[in-house]
């Protein structure tokens, strides 16, 4: 009888009737640990490893970040006829447009990057995001070259799109196996605060340009300026990249040296086949990781992206202003979110992620009608209200959700999972808030919005377990030190009676 290769319930009778068959599966199944098991993490290491991850996201959300504070701008430069609605709308359809190949990037570089290892994936994605962004401040506007302007503008966006397809879930991957299990978190929160750094240098960047350079300039040239920076940023990622070693978690796969080496001949005949096992075998935490990113995601590009347009476009308030409050509170949330990885690491995933959603379901009403009074004083309060919950999902996300999958198909599981919700839910929310505005007449729909995804949020949250201070899923414990390491072994046996 072959041992289950999952953790589906067995019957109590049969494992009553068979104690002994059943106490040898579990022995096989979970066979004591070796001291060459356990991993004793390098400090230095995994901070090299934190670093050039967190880069990297931080140049992701970059780029999207000046997409959506430029959304206006591009509007008027790529769809120059029609309402400033319409403009608008042709700009956050662009933005979708390159979500929707988000998922296929993670259907090929997730599996790949649990056959060829994780760093060669995350080197791969760098060199296409950051080739994506620069050639898009490279294209002509719709005044020189007509209708090819939109749509060289549309093709380089699903470049960028389709290789951030393999960008976040393997950067959460790569940290998450690098990090030592009792501060998964704290490390964790160094990939979101990539995340606020990107907005932040997109942010930074857009008003500088906009208080030194007039509207015709801005029309004219200036918005090119932010796209034309990634090239250097993508360099410096790619070459930490580069320099870094494949994770101890995926060197200590079995054969996992050999797939790194040899998986290359036959990634074109297995991707199919990995992606039916991610289906059909673990759909039960893929359909929990979709609910929780749909959540989170919904929350995070509704602040940090639309924000901005929507204080400008539908509140009249001055772009500068919008882009400076949101600012400060972003480098606030920067300042306190290494500390909710660490409070994550001590309380657990489970309370911080629910003080997140429920801070979304019970603050956003009374955020929007703070921000709808106009004054600098309750925009930035309604704003902190709505960061503060952010910030509490922010510092755990990355941590909590690589431990939902095994080791063998972390990097994979995660990325279609993560893409999958960040395309139907996340890419699409500036489009989808600015529609409902529109229909409704409504400044409140945000509000309405962001409930109605903290709702999915609270019931995810309850639905997953606790995985805070414990080893990830098919993998041996990683520890701090040798005396760590020492004590989880000696762990295993009893202490004899007398």
């Amino acid at each position: 009888m072959a041992a289950p290769d999952n953790d589906e319930s067995v019957d109590p009778a049969a494992v009553r009737r068979h104690r002994v068959l059943f106490r040898a599966i579990e022995k096989r199944r979970h066979p004591k640990l070796r001291r060459s098991d356990i991993t004793v993490t390098d400090d230095a290491a995994v901070k090299r490893a934190t670093k050039a991850a967190a880069l990297g996201n931080a140049m992701e959300w970059y780029d999207f970040g000046i997409y959506s504070y430029l959304a206006s701008t591009i509007g008027k430069v790529f769809f120059p006829s029609g309402s400033d609605t319409a403009q608008l709308l042709g700009s956050f359809a662009t933005f979708a447009v390159a979500f929707l190949v988000r998922p296929l990037g993670g259907m090929v570089f997730g599996p790949l990057g649990d056959k060829v290892g994780r760093k060669r994936i995350l080197s791969l994605t760098m060199i296409m995001m950051a080739v994506g962004t620069f050639a898009i401040g490279l294209v002509p506007s719709h005044a020189v070259i007509g209708l090819w302007a939109p749509a060289l503008l549309i093709f380089f966006r699903l470049v960028q799109g389709f290789s951030t397809g393999g960008e976040y879930g393997g950067a959460s991957t790569f940290i998450a196996e690098y990090a030592p299990d009792k501060r998964r978190g704290f490390f964790g929160s160094f990939l979101e605060l990539g995340t606020l750094a990107g907005y932040v240098g997109a942010s930074g960047l857009v008003v500088v340009l906009q208080m030194l350079l007039s509207d015709d300039q801005m029309l004219s040239w200036g918005w090119r300026v932010p796209f034309l920076v990634a090239a250097p940023l993508g360099l410096i990622g790619l070459y930490l990249r580069l320099k870094l070693d494949e994770t101890p978690a995926f060197q200590k796969l079995e054969g996992g040296q050999a797939k790194a080496t040899e998986a290359a001949d036959a990634v074109e005949t297995s991707a199919a086949a990995d992606l039916g096992k991610i289906f059909t075998r673990y759909w039960r935490p893929l359909l929990l990781c979709l609910a929780l990113v749909a959540a989170y995601n919904i929350t995070d590009y509704m602040l940090l992206s639309y924000m901005p347009t929507y204080l400008s476009d539908e509140l009249g308030y001055g772009t500068n202003h919008g882009l400076l409050i949101l600012l400060v509170v972003m480098v606030l949330q920067m300042c306190v979110i290494n500390q909710v990885g660490r409070l994550s690491d001590r309380f657990g995933r489970k309370p911080l992620l629910m003080t997140g959603m429920l801070g979304f379901l019970f603050l956003s009403l009374p955020s929007f009608l703070l921000i709808r009074q106009g004054t600098i004083a309750l925009i930035t309060l309604g704003l902190l209200l709505m960061g503060l919950s952010l910030v509490a999902m922010l510092g755990t996300m990355s941590a909590a959700l690589p431990a939902i999958f095994p080791t063998q198909v972390r990097y994979g599981s995660l990325s279609v999972a993560y893409n999958l919700a960040t395309s139907v839910f996340g890419g699409t929310t500036p489009l989808v808030i600015t529609a409902l505005i529109s229909a409704f007449d409504s400044t409140l729909m945000p509000a309405y919005y962001a409930m109605g995804a903290a709702v999915i949020g609270v019931i995810a949250v309850l639905c997953m377990r606790e995985t805070a201070n414990q080893p990830l899923a098919g993998s041996p414990p990683s520890v701090e030190t040798e005396a760590e390491a020492e004590e989880l072994v000696q762990a295993q046996s009893p202490q004899p009676r007398f």
